[in-house]
């Protein structure tokens, strides 16, 4: 439409252009600063038009999806486990049962589980809002876009595996619960209507005593 707009507009000109000029004119003209502001400025209203249509709508969703959240919410399946040996005080006795007239090297156990979990694969399972705050998390591994979550309480490897899915959940429950902001009540939408109201009238109050403090002024003038 732009261009359109600026071809009809400079035909009057182009014709005392020589040819090979023609071009470069339209050119310039099209790539204009002030041209480009006012289509650029155009589409960015329009598309905050509709982020903020969508992102009410995308809370609404996320508080009803932060309601119904629970220990099956994120599926097993999306992850990934693996076990080394236990470190920290103790060293690798942790993981050992050893009967004692056995050697201890013969029952090293790898106890110490690792829950993998691809951002590629949880994202697209939890609101938008959360996919920053998660990313931005300590749990993150950057090189493999994953969360990364660790659990070595236990000689057990099934108690060790629930305790990492324990932590996931509360890792991502307690992102929402800081990130989806709250609905709000009937009395603090009141509030604020009231507040609005104050303003408008106080505003409409300012305006009048102005109005006729230049009426007064006008009327001294002219005596």
């Amino acid at each position: 439409m732009a261009t359109t707009f600026i071809h009809n507009s400079s035909r009057s000109l182009l014709g005392q252009v020589p040819p090979l000029r023609q071009r470069s004119l339209l050119l310039s003209q099209i790539s204009s600063p002030t041209i480009a502001r006012r289509l650029f400025s155009s589409r960015k209203h329009a598309a905050a038009r509709d982020d903020d249509h969508n992102s009410e709508e995308e809370l609404t969703a996320a508080r009803q999806w932060l309601a119904g959240f629970g220990s099956n919410t994120i599926p097993r399946d999306i992850c990934e486990i693996s076990f080394s040996r236990s470190g920290g005080p103790g060293g690798q006795n942790v993981n050992k049962s050893v009967p004692t007239h056995q050697p201890i090297q013969a029952y090293k156990v790898n106890s110490k589980a690792t829950l993998k979990v691809p951002l590629d694969s949880l994202l697209p399972l939890v609101p938008r809002i959360l996919h920053s705050p998660l990313q931005a998390t300590h749990y993150i591994a950057p090189r493999t876009r994953s969360l990364v979550i660790q659990s070595e309480e236990s000689r057990k490897r099934n108690e060790n595996v629930e305790s990492c899915y324990d932590k996931l959940n509360q890792l991502i429950k307690r992102t929402a619960v800081d990130a989806i902001p709250g609905e709000t009540s009937q009395e603090q939408k009141d509030r604020v209507q009231k507040l609005q109201k104050a303003a408008n009238e106080a505003r409409i109050k300012s305006k009048k005593f102005l109005s006729s403090k230049k009426s007064s002024r006008r009327g001294s003038n002219d005596d």
